[in-house]
């Protein structure tokens, strides 16, 4: 699969809404790639008391229900159809989930690619 078809998959699953007054979920897509050549996608929950959580967590989720833990690429996608890069928390969770995902490929556009090393320089747990 290449990037432009991940990021077409990511912005396959871009359906926001309002769940209740202030919550809004699915206005960002990712889309993931195992090493074993899977796809996995998520959406974004966003409530209050920061009780939701990133497009990538779902997206990680539903790769490790599926027994997989190592990520080959990665792209998280806006309602805007702008490629985001993954926050801070995102960046140590993969690395968290599995120490190989610091050599994952993060799309940061259509044409930047970067190690997740790159992007998370001094993990807590180094």
């Amino acid at each position: 699969m290449t990037n432009e078809e991940l990021i077409e998959k990511a912005t396959s699953v871009i359906r926001p809404r309002k769940i209740r007054h202030g919550f809004i979920v699915g206005d960002v897509g990712c889309a993931l790639a195992t090493g074993k050549g899977n796809v996995h996608l998520g959406v974004c929950i966003d409530t209050f008391c920061g009780m939701g959580f990133c497009a990538e967590h779902g997206a990680i989720a539903a790769m490790v229900t599926h027994g997989e833990q190592r990520i080959k690429r990665i792209v998280a996608v806006s309602e805007a159809g702008r490629i985001i890069p993954p926050c801070g928390r995102c960046r140590e969770f993969m690395q968290q989930i599995d120490k190989g995902n610091l050599h994952t490929d993060v799309i940061l556009g259509k044409n930047k690619v970067v190690k997740l090393k790159e992007l998370l320089p001094c993990p807590w747990d180094a």
